[in-house]
């Protein structure tokens, strides 16, 4: 870890109420990586919510599929690894269930193109 976050921890450790220590002490707590991670991959999910209102024809089905894959496989590695994520298992369930509907969504909007044809 860099001298300054180290130094940022130690300064804000002091300040932690005692009802909120098991969440500041856990291995998964603010104090790692496996905290800040899916934290901010939250973003992801954000965005996606944000694409509902796209049109469709205007939705990339790459992008969806790898967000979609993502999501499963990090899902299932948040589970496997120790300590267990739950944190990010959330966030991933998440980013691949947006990304599953924006493929239905693609898929419906090209099988009606198809019917009109």
């Amino acid at each position: 870890m860099s001298k300054v976050y180290k130094m940022l921890i130690t300064a804000t450790d002091r300040y932690v109420p005692t009802k909120l220590r098991p969440l500041w002490e856990h291995e998964a707590g603010p104090k790692t990586i496996f905290f800040w991670a899916p934290a901010f991959k939250w973003g992801l999910v954000l965005a996606g919510l944000g694409d509902l209102n796209r049109p469709v024809d205007k939705l990339s089905i790459p992008q969806s599929v790898s967000l979609a894959a993502t999501g499963l496989i990090w899902s299932r590695y948040s589970l496997v690894i120790i300590p267990k994520n739950y944190s990010l298992f959330a966030v991933n369930v998440f980013v691949a269930a947006t990304s599953l509907y924006q493929i239905g969504r693609a898929y419906r909007y090209q099988r009606s193109l198809k019917k009109k044809e």
